[in-house]
């Protein structure tokens, strides 16, 4: 069937004013929220005069709408039922996914300003041998402020065996004895160990593996941070010598960063890796105080003193962010 370009004009006439009846009032709003200019000038231009003949003409424009809407899928997807995000009855041990707090967000993240720096009083410097000796420079640096720095590192320990040091438990006592304003922990050396998840073994260095760590590594994040009263500095490792020893601290590190998501409000993730192995490169030396130094040890895993010494000023950066006295 043929139609005269008539018909087809007045089909588009047709298409007009019954979006100028849907969509008057949007063109309008978006106008009024854009910014001052000569594109707000023009869509005013449309919007104003649509949106009053929208407003003058309700019923058309509900009818319109309602046209609208016959084009769209006939499923069912406003808000409630099954799957929708209004449905919060499922726990998360059932299946069902946890709820975001705010303490997963760093204030700055939003754009907003964060609390104001308080006193540093105690701050705990843990971890295996990777905390030595960044725990007497840390406590050479603020001890003389009057900040009590207690230092306990377990040397041969680690998270994913538990036959030395079940650290879950160890971070509880150590806040309960010390109650620090302050948790920094750096370990790792010695990780890679499987690890028993729901009654089975897994070896690192799976997803599974990954997956455990990670829940591991944030429980003892949970615990540091004190509810929210303390602030906890996790150190990543920076890369090694040993390929065969990456292959495991880069999942380590991984499951660190994923540890931290839920408390981003009280957990700090501090990058060795960018500050001794950019672009996970080794390197023995690097620039210090405008001179090549020495920063790592023989065995090419631990920081040396003056690696440590570069990590510490790193920790009482980030320290400065959130307390008073460093």
């Amino acid at each position: 069937m043929r139609h005269r370009p008539s018909d087809l004009l007045i089909c588009c006439g047709i298409a007009v004013v019954l979006l100028t009846f849907a969509e008057g009032r949007s063109v309008r709003h978006a106008g009024r929220e854009m910014p001052s200019g000569w594109e707000r000038s023009l869509v005013l231009a449309v919007g104003n005069p649509a949106g009053w003949l929208a407003d003058q003409v309700p019923p058309l424009a509900n009818a319109a709408n309602k046209l609208g809407e016959a084009f769209k899928s006939d499923q069912n997807l406003s808000s409630g039922g099954a799957g929708s995000f209004a449905d919060r009855s499922a726990p998360a041990n059932a299946g069902g996914v946890p709820p975001v707090t705010r303490d997963a967000f760093d204030p700055r993240q939003l754009g907003q300003k964060p609390p104001a720096p308080r006193p540093l009083k105690t701050v705990l410097v843990t971890g295996d041998s990777m905390s030595q000796p960044l725990d007497a420079e840390i406590a050479r640096s603020l001890a003389p402020k009057g900040i009590k720095v207690d230092r306990d590192a377990h040397i041969g320990t680690m998270i994913s065996d538990t036959s030395i040091v079940d650290w879950g438990k160890l971070s509880v006592i150590q806040v309960k004895q010390d109650k620090p304003d302050a948790v920094v922990m750096f370990m790792g050396a010695n990780e890679g160990f499987p690890m028993q998840v729901g009654g089975r073994e897994v070896k690192c260095c799976s997803a599974d593996w990954a997956a455990e760590y990670a829940y591991r590594a944030r429980r003892m994040m949970d615990t540091y941070r004190r509810g929210g009263a303390a602030r906890v500095y996790w150190l990543l490792l920076p890369t090694y010598r040993s390929a065969g020893r990456n292959a495991i601290a880069r999942v380590v590190n991984a499951g660190i960063v994923a540890a931290a998501g839920p408390y981003r409000a009280q957990v700090r993730i501090l990058d060795m890796g960018a500050i001794f192995t950019p672009g996970n490169k080794y390197r023995d030396a690097m620039s210090v105080g405008g001179r090549d130094q020495i920063v790592r040890q023989s065995d090419g895993i631990h920081l040396n003193g003056t690696g440590s010494r570069v990590a510490a000023d790193a920790v009482i950066n980030a320290l400065r962010a959130d307390f008073t006295g460093p």
